[in-house]
């Protein structure tokens, strides 16, 4: 066990920066301030910046001025993003360990945010340190990170767009590997489109004996609703498909190096929606939209209770494809919905939070050099996939025209967004060292 980066990362798993708990924003400013006190403490500048929402974390560690001439003002510069916040961890009694305290047992770390991303974040910032306490940091390194990627936040968007110093190439590990030892670089994430339904069917919950059969039922109206948006053998209704840009044969290929898509959905203990959707694994994860109902509430699901509901709600959201546009989408969306309704319920439809599509381009030189050092740490070329997630980040430094290196070394049994979350004990230092290879390669750019 390396002891120096084992209790450096406890402290930052050990704040609970739950970004979507209003009583945890006072961690997470903690967990921010731990970040920027990192960078100053190898030598960087760096400061947390207050926002409407929640913080961001700007900092630049300078490249050491006697490597290979690159003093920091002709040196290149990459651009770190990463963030700090975390899942909530309920159920808490599914964890057989304290969420919040970093503990390695079987080749594994176990904790909330040490594979999303407190632990992936924390191997870029560390091999930037190291690098630079050795005088052999051939970038400067920025930092532009937050405190809000798991609740949509658009903070960071916001100020790259305002950014003018930009960068030469950007690097996120947050994401992984779908087989151990096969790194994987995302050329695409997806979208998202967050929606909040409400559907009112009268003006009070009734007597279910008295009303029963002539009443419109709320929670029937919300399910006729939701149908006219559901998917079919994995294919949501066209006006939800515009736009789509789809997979290269390179991407194609590589999906035939992946583990096969009955074995995810089996390792995830979940069930496949049609017999094609294995098959289909890949292609409608990461480069087909998909819609999904997320809560739904209403009426009396748990005591005993005759009543006729005439209010139901519902969270759903929508993953875009790459090449689909958030206000088109959201739009047909909505127009799909309100469509679908019967007579007499009425709808309130609020949009939550959005984030657009990314593409980055695959035959950048920065995406290249970053194959390149990979392929020299870990012995293997990274496989070119895209993201069935979404990085709000991603769109942004695409259109500022920063290539863009999205990669991570999560596994399937990560566990991201669930109890027992864990990264493999080895990609920790291993990781850190990758990451060194990665601002090396970069330098020639």
């Amino acid at each position: 066990m390396a002891d120096a980066w084992f209790d450096e990362l406890a402290e930052l798993i050990a704040i609970p920066s739950v970004s979507a708990d209003p009583a945890r924003a006072a961690d997470v400013g903690r967990a921010a301030e731990w970040l920027a006190g990192f960078v100053r403490g190898a030598g960087g500048s760096a400061e947390v910046l207050p926002t409407e929402t929640q913080p961001l974390i700007v900092g630049e560690l300078a490249a050491n001025g006697h490597v290979r001439g690159q003093t920091p003002d002709v040196a290149k510069t990459v651009l770190v993003y990463g963030h700090v916040d975390v899942q909530p961890p309920d159920p808490l009694e599914l964890w057989d360990s304290d969420p919040f305290t970093l503990e390695e047992r079987d080749g594994w770390l176990y904790a909330r945010g040490v594979a999303d991303d407190k632990g992936q974040l924390y191997m870029l910032a560390k091999a930037a340190a190291e690098l630079h306490a050795a005088g052999e940091l051939p970038v400067n390194v920025r930092f532009a990170c937050d405190a809000e990627e798991e609740t949509g936040g658009h903070q960071i968007v916001d100020f790259l767009a305002a950014d003018e110093r930009g960068a030469d190439a950007a690097v996120i590990f947050d994401s992984g590997m779908t087989r151990r030892g096969v790194p994987e670089f995302a050329v695409a994430t997806r979208g998202l489109v967050y929606f909040h339904l409400t559907v009112r069917t009268g003006g009070r919950d009734l007597h279910s004996g008295l009303f029963g059969g002539a009443a419109l039922n709320a929670l029937y109206a919300l399910n006729e609703t939701l149908a006219a948006v559901r998917a079919e053998n994995g294919r949501l209704p066209e006006p939800l498909r515009q736009g789509i840009v789809q997979p290269t044969d390179e991407e194609r290929a590589a999906w035939a190096e992946l583990v096969p898509g009955a074995e995810m959905l089996a390792e995830a203990g979940a069930r496949p929606t049609d017999p094609e959707a294995a098959e289909e694994f890949y292609l409608r994860t990461t480069a087909e939209p998909a819609l999904d109902v997320n809560g739904i509430a209403g009426g009396s699901p748990v005591l005993q209770k005759t009543v006729l509901p005439v209010e139901a709600e519902a969270n759903l959201s929508i993953r875009l494809a790459p090449g689909q546009d958030v206000e088109t989408i959201a739009a047909a969306v909505e127009r799909l919905l309100r469509e679908a309704a019967p007579a007499g319920a009425e709808l309130e439809l609020t949009r939550l939070s959005s984030a657009a599509a990314g593409l980055v381009p695959p035959d950048a030189p920065a995406v290249q050099r970053a194959q390149e050092a990979f392929e020299r740490v870990m012995g293997r070329r990274p496989l070119l996939v895209r993201s069935g997630g979404t990085l709000p980040i991603v769109p942004a430094l695409v259109d500022k025209g920063i290539p863009t290196i999205v990669t991570g070394f999560a596994t399937p049994e990560s566990n991201i967004h669930s109890p027992n979350e864990r990264l493999l004990a080895e990609y920790l230092p291993l990781g850190i060292e990758t990451a060194k290879a990665l601002y090396k390669s970069l330098a020639s750019l």
